[in-house]
């Protein structure tokens, strides 16, 4: 087995144990979910024009970095850049949004602290924020190293373990689409 692929396979296994500790927050979240202690519920919070917004954006930003996957095989570096910044855009643009349903959570007095429905919801939705933050700052390194350097044999497997991480992050985020919004509307 070669140095890149003994890599990928490292990340693969990585991505796992990342799936397990989503798999738990999950687990979490679902006993917790009636545990208002009195305060508002999934339905009475969840604003569902938002949430499909922020879907659709998180899953535009898995197709435009899809195409600069087929750049940087191509490789066409420019247009490889184009597409990661507007990957970025749209990953920045996710996280603005999920900040600012948080904010207007906490503002309203319904912070993690108030139920253990709160508390499970801030902790995966935030979980995943704090992925989605450190995708993006991966994918800004990997510009930078894509701009400066050359498209050798382990440049791309880096850009390609990069983009995994990122439609991971996609992946995950329909199950919270689905479990917690969408679910938690109508339940």
């Amino acid at each position: 087995m070669e140095e890149s692929d003994t890599k990928v396979f490292g990340f693969w296994i990585y991505l796992m144990t990342d799936l397990i500790i989503f798999g738990v927050l999950f687990a979490t979240f679902i006993v917790l979910r009636h545990n208002t202690f009195g305060g508002p519920s999934g339905q009475e919070l969840f604003e569902m024009p938002s949430a499909l917004a922020e879907t659709l954006i998180l899953l535009t930003s898995s197709f435009t970095c899809s195409v600069a996957m087929i750049e940087v095989h191509g490789e066409r570096k420019k247009a490889a850049l184009f597409w990661f910044v507007l990957t970025v855009a749209l990953g920045a643009s996710f996280l603005v949004l999920e900040i600012s349903e948080f904010s207007g959570f906490v503002g309203k007095g319904d912070s993690w602290q108030r139920s253990g429905f709160l508390s499970s919801f801030f902790t995966l939705v935030g979980t995943h924020g704090l992925h989605i933050f450190c995708g993006l700052l991966w994918m800004i390194v990997a510009m930078v190293r894509l701009w400066t350097r050359p498209l050798i044999e382990s440049s791309v497997s880096r850009i390609y373990r990069m983009a995994l991480f990122w439609h991971f992050l996609d992946f995950v985020w329909i199950f919270i689409f689905t479990v917690v919004y969408a679910m938690g509307h109508i339940l």
